[in-house]
């Protein structure tokens, strides 16, 4: 791991043993790295192993295998882990998909913000808390009177907002969002995403963006890994990915992105990945440079 990486990621693995004879192989072998200050897109489609690469890493799921380290630390060994426990769970942190399950209902929203300064001993006078919390808010985009407000008073958006809040009151190194606006309106999701880029652009925190939606994925990272049946398929600078993708899988994910153009979808040609046909038991290839493709 060098000095520019935050989070570097080999050959992890995360395989859920259902019985003596059913083994699900969630995640088989994946390595990845993400340098201080990037925005670092995970694709793919529902079940591809997305979100248990999240959970593995926060350290909610212990790993069958591999090794994940963050700043220089190797978290994945459960004695470093506890050794830095303080440190990891205050400098990284996760946004969930569905806020309503993530926010206690029972707790004001001021509370809910102000739960990890308070863990984490972040706060010395107390009387400076509330003042905290409502510049927390205000910089998400919310008026300090949600604060009094429950979770299930407000809307779907304003609950990912307050969980943005809490998860940025700990100023932390790298955040991780776990599809954090697939449960959200369209015109919603665009306030998300520019309220994610404003506030990496003056925290200059790294960011580890889970999602599906490649049009999402295109606007705000600086590098893209596709993922496929809990492997990777191809990584490379976002750019390069869209102009030139080479693995079979990524071009039939990248012909089926929607085009405001009724013409152009009309007579656009869908390129079918066999799943039959697929290899997922090569090695990962680097092709130019930082472009690596599974062969």
């Amino acid at each position: 791991m060098n000095n520019a990486e935050i989070l570097s990621v080999y050959n992890l693995k995360q395989h859920f043993h259902i019985n003596k004879e059913l083994t699900i192989k969630a995640v088989d072998g994946v390595t990845f790295q993400i340098n201080k200050g990037e925005i670092f897109g995970l694709v793919g489609e529902t079940g591809s192993g997305k979100s248990t690469i999240a959970r593995t890493i926060m350290g909610i799921y212990p790993s069958t295998g591999g090794e994940v380290y963050f700043k220089g630390s190797r978290i994945s060994e459960k004695k470093i882990y506890n050794q830095n426990k303080r440190d990891i769970r205050q400098n990284m942190q996760i946004i969930f998909q569905d806020s309503a399950a993530a926010l206690n209902p029972r707790m004001k929203v001021e509370q809910i913000i102000a739960e990890p300064l308070k863990v984490n001993h972040m706060i010395r006078d107390k009387n400076e808390l509330p003042d905290k919390v409502d510049s927390l808010l205000l910089e998400v985009g919310l008026d300090s009177a949600y604060g009094t407000k429950y979770p299930p008073e407000i809307s779907g958006g304003q609950r990912q907002r307050v969980a943005i809040a809490r998860c940025l009151s700990t100023n932390p190194d790298l955040i991780i969002a776990d599809e954090p606006v697939a449960s959200l309106d369209v015109s919603i999701q665009a306030q998300i995403i520019t309220l994610f880029q404003r506030l990496q652009r003056e925290r200059k925190f790294s960011f580890l963006l889970i999602a599906h939606d490649l049009s999402i994925i295109k606007y705000i990272c600086d590098k893209v890994a596709v993922m496929f049946h809990g492997k990777l398929m191809e990584i490379a600078p976002t750019k390069e990915l869209f102009e030139n993708p080479l693995h079979p899988y990524t071009q039939s994910l990248l012909s089926a992105i929607p085009i405001p153009d009724p013409i152009y979808e009309r007579n656009k040609k869908l390129l079918d990945y066999d799943v039959k046909k697929a290899k997922t038991d090569g090695e990962m290839v680097e092709v130019s440079p930082g472009h690596y493709v599974l062969k």
